[in-house]
């Protein structure tokens, strides 16, 4: 049977106050500081978000350079090796491995694993009068146990960054058996920058609902109402952000 080619369909879906980014649509950019690399800017505050995610994916000579700014970076590697560097502190990173570096800290990637993936949420920091700011922080996924969410032992949490007011961001992944859920169609004040990482499921969006695969990456505005619910026959995992601990007033 010959194979039908549906020619300009994409499940990428951009709106005012969600958007689902899938692997079909990628276009590589060029980043300043970033060589030997390819970059994908999935989430950008060109479409209305606070923050950026993107990721890099590294040849075996690329390296990547980023000087002190206001901006604080948290890189977690999808797959292969690369050394982190922030600061005095240095750390090869492999799979599942992640680094923290906070506002006003020059940092880099070097040395990588031809191949190397990894993705990056950047965010300005907001300081908070009286907290001491954070420091950098290296750390393995494998390491944080994952917690049932309000007691369902089928949806785990694992809470990446430590939960005090120094952060101004948190970076979390949730595991879901086949078949568990949100318990509820969740609406707050935090924003999402979300990448699937493994399995499939359906995420409702506002008034929509999404088939999600790995790799697939999702923006969710302040009070976008949302819920997800895991299916398949494996396991569905996402990385996600979210800012905390502040309040504009």
């Amino acid at each position: 049977m010959t194979q039908k080619l549906f020619f300009g369909t994409t499940r990428t879906f951009v709106g005012g106050r969600h958007a689902i980014i899938a692997p079909d649509g990628h276009v590589m950019s060029s980043l300043p500081g970033v060589t030997g690399a390819t970059s994908v800017v999935l989430i950008s505050p060109e479409m209305g978000a606070g923050f950026t995610e993107l990721t890099i994916t590294f040849t075996d000579d690329g390296h990547a350079e980023f000087p002190d700014s206001q901006i604080e970076a948290f890189v977690y590697v999808l797959h292969g090796a690369v050394t982190g560097r922030a600061k005095n502190e240095e750390q090869i990173l492999s799979a599942r491995e992640f680094m923290f570096i906070p506002a006003v800290t020059p940092w880099s990637l070097t040395q990588p694993e031809p191949g190397t993936q990894v993705h990056v949420f950047l965010k300005k920091y907001v300081a908070l009068p009286g907290v001491p700011e954070p420091g950098v922080l290296f750390g393995r996924e494998q390491d944080v146990t994952g917690q049932p969410f309000l007691g369902d032992e089928a949806a785990r949490l694992q809470v990446l960054l430590p939960d005090n007011p120094s952060f101004d961001l948190a970076i979390n992944i949730f595991n879901y058996e086949p078949g568990a859920h949100l318990p509820f169609v969740e609406t707050h004040i935090m924003e999402h920058g979300l990448l699937m990482l493994a399995g499939m499921g359906v995420y409702r969006l506002e008034d929509n609902w999404y088939p999600v695969n790995a790799g697939d990456c999702i923006w969710m505005a302040p009070y976008c109402p949302q819920w997800f619910v895991a299916m398949g026959k494996t396991p569905a995992r996402y990385l996600y952000y979210k800012d905390v601990n502040r309040l504009a007033v």
